[in-house]
């Protein structure tokens, strides 16, 4: 089904306009051959995988109008960190021809991304649902609410279906929690990995077919005939893969150059621009969701958006790095790279444990936004001093709230299993 606003759309093609305006000036840049200085390099071809990254997004949706459920449901999981993947390969590239330089910053862009998906992007859909909960309670604007009911609670209840997210993320995070423990990261590593999303998307695969719900440039989309809309959905993706791997590389160099520029650890850089180029889109949409007042959608996706980076995306750099170095000795994991990947399994466990019963409130995404805003702050030059202990403190955090969290809601785990690996996804949708 394509909802549509209660009100006509104005200027349809805005949108499409200003991505392909934010896309234009980095693509021609690379292919003139012009080489920009370092921070206006990072910022045009940075510009340039944003736009990319909304037209992904937006065919992507729309691409659900022709496509099967399962069909439409992988491609999403695939493009919709394909920005992110791009500028990871790039860095993994380099590492393998020249590990002591770039294998340090191999894995910044993946630990920062699952990063700002859980603090920034988990907090974010509940905090913008349960504002415009309490607005329209107190007679506030509700334009651009597809459902008038408001709900009772300002708590997120995910549907019983995103049980199969849920659970594959908490294997996924058992076998996270083990990373740090290494020093590389290995095509076993690997092999594990991507079963684990392989075997995922088999299951979320045979969910039944459903209508859906688009909206913004994707709903302008899928409203045109056939013909013009599958020429429309492929024009998309073609200009934004293009885009990103015209892209990739020139913004992966600008960052490491304006970092060097600037004296910026590269690391912490690319842990926290990167991120929030190839993130943007994402958690946009998601707030949008949020916004009419659809935040199972939008945390839903999420959700999976995290089960992808956490399994497929991880996964496949240790094959990039194999290639690119002829060899099987593995991705080097230095100390500060083991620090963020233990940051970031921590804050995966806490965020899998707030879930289990499939609800999330105000107060948890707060704490979510609040602990991953302080270890953003530590990561900045001015306190350089305490990045590892600050590191190692809040993962502690993250690990010690996560187990009072599961001890509280012990008894939702088992159902929670045997909903996300056991009972027919036909079932779960049912039940929804």
């Amino acid at each position: 089904m394509v909802d549509g606003p209660p009100r006509p759309i104005r200027r349809p093609g805005t949108a499409f306009v200003l991505a392909a305006a934010a896309a234009a000036p980095g693509v021609l840049m690379h292919l003139g051959g012009i080489h920009p200085e370092p921070l206006t390099g990072a910022v045009a071809f940075g510009l340039a995988v944003v736009g990319a990254a909304f037209m992904l997004a937006w065919a992507a949706e729309a691409v659900q109008v022709d496509v099967s459920a399962g069909l439409a449901l992988a491609m999403l999981a695939l493009v919709a960190v394909l920005p992110e993947y791009a500028v990871d390969f790039v860095f993994t590239w380099k590492a393998g021809k020249n590990p002591a330089e770039f294998a340090p910053d191999a894995l910044a862009n993946m630990t920062g991304g699952n990063q700002l998906l859980i603090g920034a992007g988990w907090s974010l859909v509940v905090l913008v649902a349960a504002y415009r909960i309490r607005r329209a309670r107190r007679g506030g604007s509700m334009k651009n609410v597809q459902n008038p009911e408001i709900p009772e609670s300002t708590e997120v209840e995910l549907e019983r279906s995103n049980s199969v997210a849920i659970a594959f993320l908490l294997i996924a995070t058992i076998y996270g929690l083990t990373l740090p423990l290494h020093r590389t990261l290995t095509l076993i590593d690997a092999a594990i990995l991507v079963t684990i999303f392989v075997v995922y998307m088999v299951r979320v695969a045979r969910a039944p077919a459903g209508d859906p719900h688009l909206v913004g440039p994707a709903r302008t989309i899928g409203m045109m005939p056939t013909a013009r809309r599958r020429t429309a959905v492929s024009l998309l993706f073609a200009a934004a893969i293009i885009t990103i791997l015209v892209c990739a590389e020139p913004f992966a160099e600008s960052l490491v150059e304006t970092g060097r520029k600037f004296a910026i650890d590269d690391f912490v850089l690319i842990s926290l621009i990167a991120p929030l180029a190839s993130e943007a889109p994402e958690l946009l949409i998601a707030g949008m969701f949020a916004w009419r007042l659809d935040a199972n959608s939008g945390l839903g996706a999420l959700v999976s958006s995290k089960v992808n980076q956490w399994t497929l995306l991880v996964g496949t750099l240790p094959i990039v790095f194999a290639i690119s170095s002829g060899g099987l000795h593995g991705l080097p994991i230095d100390a500060v790279q083991r620090e963020e990947l233990f940051v970031t399994a921590a804050q995966s466990a806490f965020a899998v444990a707030v879930l289990a019963n499939r609800r999330i409130s105000v107060k948890e995404a707060g704490i979510l936004l609040g602990v991953w805003l302080a270890q953003l702050i530590t990561k900045f030059p001015l306190f350089e001093s305490i990045h590892g202990p600050a590191r190692i403190s809040i993962g502690v955090l993250y690990l010690v709230m996560a187990a009072v969290i599961v001890w509280q809601h012990r008894k939702s785990f088992r159902p929670l299993l045997r909903d996300g690996l056991v009972v027919p996804v036909a079932e779960l949708a049912a039940g929804d």
